[in-house]
């Protein structure tokens, strides 16, 4: 199995989150892991002071108990064994130290939107929790399902991406699924002409990362193919996804950054938001 022992869903009752929760009932039961359920609420920033601070308190805690309340509905309705949790704070911030505590090997999110505009856009709070957390990061898109059949691996060369690379094994493996690795090779048009021998040197690379990828795949036994592009690199990846029916893409993340260097703009970020799968962020 892929050994996500502990999985953390993060549940705020919308569409995207409410597909995110059911694909999750799936992933546990394959992986034979336990489910936490989590909804945050703001916390109360007033005057604690106030005699009346504990109706705002609990009006404030209201809506993420009924959410919850949801939550639990539809594990009973699913046969699926959940614990839910409650949390008061900046929610990105409560959910990555959530999934510390808990030891959850991965905490799953929902991704909400179809439009140009909300695609280039994957939400702050995903965001943050990608750029600050230790633990893989699953992104379900609305009306997609968590699959193992056709896995796209975007390998880089890099450590991150090895670490990538060997999940994705895991999972063809234990699902009898196959693997396509991609590497891109996105310069500027203008490189082209100024430095073609550079970036003769730079497919020469993606081809060596994609062979190492596809080596490391045959040798565990799981069938795999190669795929080499030049151009906008989450263009080529998601458009590639699509065309080939994949099942879900997984990256790799360069760990516990800084968001605005690792996401903000990056090929990670707009991959998740244009992806036609889910896409498994996998930390180091």
């Amino acid at each position: 199995m892929g050994k996500y022992k502990k999985i953390l869903v993060a549940f705020d009752g919308s569409v995207s989150g409410t597909n995110a929760l059911l694909q999750s009932f799936r992933l546990a039961t394959e992986e034979k892991s336990w489910i936490t359920v989590a909804t945050v609420v703001p916390a109360y920033e007033g005057d604690l002071n106030l005699i009346a601070v504990g109706d705002i308190h609990q009006a404030l805690r209201r809506p993420g108990e009924e959410i919850l309340s949801r939550a639990n509905a539809l594990a009973k309705k699913e046969g699926a064994l959940i614990k839910t949790v409650l949390e008061e704070g900046e929610a990105y911030d409560r959910l990555v130290d959530l999934a510390e505590g808990e030891n959850c090997g991965v905490i799953v999110m929902g991704r909400r939107g179809s439009s140009s505009t909300e695609r280039s856009h994957i939400g702050s709070v995903t965001a943050r929790v990608i750029g600050h957390s230790q633990r893989d990061v699953f992104v379900v898109p609305e009306g997609t399902n968590i699959g193992w059949k056709k896995i796209l691996i975007a390998t880089d060369g890099s450590r991150y991406s090895s670490f990538a690379t060997d999940r994705a094994i895991d999972f063809a493996k234990s699902y009898g699924g196959s693997l396509t690795a991609v590497s891109i090779v996105d310069v500027p048009s203008e490189f082209y002409a100024e430095a073609p021998a550079a970036v003769d040197k730079l497919i020469e690379s993606a081809k060596g990362f994609v062979a190492a990828a596809k080596e490391k795949a045959e040798a565990n036994d799981v069938m795999a193919s190669g795929f080499v592009g030049e151009g906008e690199a989450f263009e080529i990846i998601t458009k590639l996804a699509q065309k080939e029916g994949i099942d879900v893409i997984i990256m790799g993340s360069h760990g516990k950054t800084g968001l605005k260097r690792l996401l903000m703009g990056s090929v990670a970020e707009k991959v998740i938001g244009h992806a036609p799968c889910p896409v498994l962020v996998v930390k180091g």
